[in-house]
């Protein structure tokens, strides 16, 4: 079938995204599903920080390259042997597709499935295929086995997991990325305790999600740190305790006199190596930190380790989430629900297809929370 998607044929392309315009809307074909996947139709995609790293080569993957892994959708055909999902259920797509037989799937830890970050880094599909091409373009790579900036999609039964149909789309797709992430980040890998003390480093979309998560956690102190001041007043609206702008010279120890001497889980959503040294630094002895952040592989980090040791701290990464999206994607759905995830509040804009430059320029310049793509 024929359908509009935003390509990304090109890496590293010169700001601003309005004038290069590094995504451009072209009519693709997509096949068929093969055995195992299923087609869906988007209703919804967010614009997240994990596509701008693509579109400015931070995170280099295969071109060209359908982008956009945080969507939501519509079931519309199945594949041989997909039996546990039916046409026209609800999905949140997950960015990592997860094979559940290798060794990190079956010691429950997903997040890490080896095949499906395997696949991931190929561009291609969990079973190593290829649905979409072009004319021009033989092979179009799918981007972390979704491809949501496209009207329709091709993906492995293992990167959807079926929602409630009551979920307006719009928000349902935030589920994919930013709140499995951000909250995923808090719950399974920091593992707040309550009462304890948090600082967020990086007010994006994941970092506004894992606020929201530590309100929800019971943290008792909640400090968010940024250098965009709007941010960090929109951060201490949404119920964050202090906003700490880093590029004062006293922000590490206005923190340290807040907390008496550091925070007990630090977690730093930035992308930037200062913004991780800047988060080790502001946690307490015995504390832990912790990264989903996603510089560009040449950069490396610097610190003693002496500390680690003698100061019991933890440095940890955090991909996914460390979630079990089939678990944990309707817990957090049901905490919306319930009013105590207002996820809705990290929305700032609605876009068609066509504006995707303009709301990746929009990120790109720390204009937005979280923007969403409706079809």
């Amino acid at each position: 079938m024929k359908i509009q998607a935003a390509v990304l044929h090109e890496m590293g392309k010169d700001r601003p995204y309005t004038t290069s315009k590094p995504l451009t809307i072209e009519e693709v074909e997509l096949n068929k599903p093969q055995a195992g996947e299923l087609l869906v139709k988007i209703h919804a995609a967010g614009l997240c920080h994990s596509d701008l790293s693509v579109i400015d080569g931070n995170r280099p993957r295969q071109m060209p390259m359908v982008l956009g892994h945080e969507a939501a959708g519509e079931v519309v055909e199945l594949g041989p042997g997909v039996q546990d999902v039916a046409v026209g259920d609800h999905v949140v797509f997950s960015f990592v597709p997860i094979c559940g037989h290798c060794m990190p799937c079956m010691t429950a830890r997903p997040a890490l499935c080896e095949n499906g970050v395997a696949a991931n880094n190929k561009g291609v599909l969990l079973g190593g295929g290829i649905r979409l091409q072009s004319p021009n373009y033989p092979t179009i790579h799918h981007h972390m086995g979704v491809s949501g900036f496209a009207e329709y999609t091709v993906a492995s039964r293992q990167s959807v997991v079926k929602i409630d149909k009551t979920l307006p789309f719009e928000i349902a797709a935030l589920f994919g990325c930013a709140v499995m992430t951000g909250v995923g980040a808090i719950i399974n890998t920091a593992r707040l305790a309550l009462g304890q003390t948090v600082l967020i480093t990086g007010m994006g979309g994941v970092g506004f999600a894992a606020l929201l998560g530590a309100l929800s956690a019971g943290a008792s102190k909640i400090i968010v740190a940024d250098v965009n001041k709007e941010k960090l007043a929109q951060a201490l609206a949404l119920g964050a305790d202090e906003a700490i702008d880093t590029s004062e010279a006293t922000a590490l120890e206005k923190i340290r006199d807040i907390t008496r001497g550091g925070v007990d889980i630090g977690l730093e959503f930035a992308g930037v190596v200062a913004a991780l040294e800047f988060t080790y630094n502001a946690t307490a002895r015995g504390g832990k930190t912790v990264t989903a952040g996603l510089p560009h592989p040449s950069k490396m980090m610097q610190f003693a380790p002496v500390k680690l040791v003698a100061e019991e701290r933890t440095l940890q990464g955090s991909y996914l989430g460390s979630c079990v999206p089939a678990r944990d994607i309707p817990a957090y759905i049901a905490l919306y629900q319930s009013g105590r995830l207002p996820v809705n509040k990290l929305m700032t804009h609605k876009l068609q297809l066509q504006e995707v430059n303009e709301g990746f320029e929009r990120l790109a310049k720390g204009e937005a929370i979280r923007q969403v793509i409706t079809f």
